[in-house]
This record gives structure tokens, C-alpha cells and sequence, in this order.
């Protein structure tokens, strides 16, 4: 089938459905993003805690992908991984890290950067606990991110596992837990017509948020 990419300028949302200002917004940025996050889901966003996370090896090479947001609280924001995973080996590398929230049903985007460190393993095992048998199952059966010579290969170990675990609780791998991102900023966005787009800012100094407009 004929693949034609020539129209990729053509392709143009206009962005219509609100507008975002700083006087309106919430004092703390947690609090506001989850007035975000709550109407993401009453807007039906498919998985609206689905979350782009950039990280950066030691020798500069940028990487992303998708991972879900788990929990918010005044700490921070929590995600769960294989740590010996490539994200996990450069976390480990370089603790800044940087998570995009897009919403596209609403107009809107949330950027956060931070550093990020590993959860308690408290915090990691009752988490891991909460999740389906089948998920608890995958874990052990995947080495994220290590090459495999074919599907088969988890399959297999998922089996064995299944086996192995029918009667008996599935223990937290020592591989396997939570990162908490600590946020220095915050970036609400709010698509605008004719691409005037509503950028609000908050950046920590010492213990207080700075609140403020970009230009789009």
C-alpha cells in the first residue's frame, strides 16, 4: 500500500475550547493539576494517566516512552518499573527526569521536571500487591528491556511461574519497585486559537511556587 507523507504540513487542529490564566489558577501546582487530572477523566480521556517520560543516559542520549502515572500527593509523582530496565539504568545514571500529560480531548498539555528517586520498598510491595496475579506474573516473567530470541521465550517463563506460584503469595522482585519524581516545574498548557497558546509556569523557589506567563 501506497504510504504518502507529503501532507504532513497540512495536517492543522484549531484549538478552541478554553482559556487558561495565572489568576485563576491554584496557588500549589499539585492542586491544580489535580483539577486537571479530575476532569480528564470526567472529560473520558482514554487513560488519562498515560504519561511520556524523557530521560537522559550518562552520555547525553535522550530516550521517552509511555508509563502510567500510579499516585500524586505532595510529594511527587509515582511510577512503578523494572529498575534494571533501560529507563531504570539511566535514571540511575542521570535522576532529572522530565513527564508530558497530553489530553488532547481537552486542548491540553502538562509538563513536569524534577529528579526522581526510588520509593520505599514498603511503598513498592504494597503497590505490587494491589495488581492483578496476571501483572504480579509478568513481571517476574519479563527482563524488561533484555534481548530475547522470541516471544516464546516469556511466554514459557510465564508458564513456569503460573505453575510454580498457583498456591503461594508472588514475591516483590529485588529488580522491580517505584520512582517518586520531586517537581522544580510545572507547565500547564491550553491550546489556543491561531496557535496563541496559554502557558502558565510554576517554578519552585526555596519552599514557594513562582507563578507565571510564557509566550506561546
Amino acid at each position: 500500500m501506497e504510504k504518502d507523507l507529503s501532507h504532513l504540513h497540512d495536517i492543522r487542529t484549531e484549538y478552541i475550547k478554553a482559556h487558561l490564566h495565572e489568576e485563576n489558577v491554584e496557588k500549589n501546582p499539585i492542586e491544580q493539576f489535580s483539577n486537571w487530572f479530575s476532569e480528564a477523566i470526567h472529560a473520558k480521556v482514554m487513560e488519562p494517566n498515560a504519561m511520556t517520560l524523557a530521560t537522559t543516559s550518562a552520555s547525553g542520549q535522550a530516550n521517552a516512552r509511555i508509563v502510567l502515572l500510579k499516585y500524586v500527593d505532595e510529594k511527587g509523582f509515582v511510577f512503578f518499573t523494572n529498575y534494571t530496565s533501560r529507563k531504570g539504568e539511566e535514571i540511575a545514571e542521570n535522576n532529572k527526569i522530565a513527564l508530558l500529560f497530553f489530553w488532547p480531548e481537552l486542548e491540553r498539555q502538562v509538563r513536569i521536571l524534577g529528579t526522581v528517586e526510588k520509593t520505599s520498598y514498603q511503598e513498592s510491595e504494597e503497590y505490587f500487591h494491589s495488581r492483578p496475579i496476571g501483572s504480579q506474573l509478568g513481571a517476574l516473567a519479563s527482563h524488561q528491556s533484555a534481548k530475547i530470541e522470541s516471544r516464546t521465550v516469556i511466554e514459557e517463563n510465564l508458564d513456569r511461574l503460573t505453575e510454580k506460584f498457583k498456591d503461594i503469595e508472588i514475591p516483590l522482585p529485588d529488580y522491580w519497585g517505584g520512582y517518586r519524581l520531586t517537581p522544580h516545574y510545572l507547565e500547564f498548557w491550553q491550546g489556543g486559537a491561531q496557535r496563541l497558546h496559554d502557558r502558565v509556569v510554576y517554578e519552585k523557589r526555596d519552599s514557594s511556587w513562582d507563578i507565571y506567563r510564557v509566550s506561546p
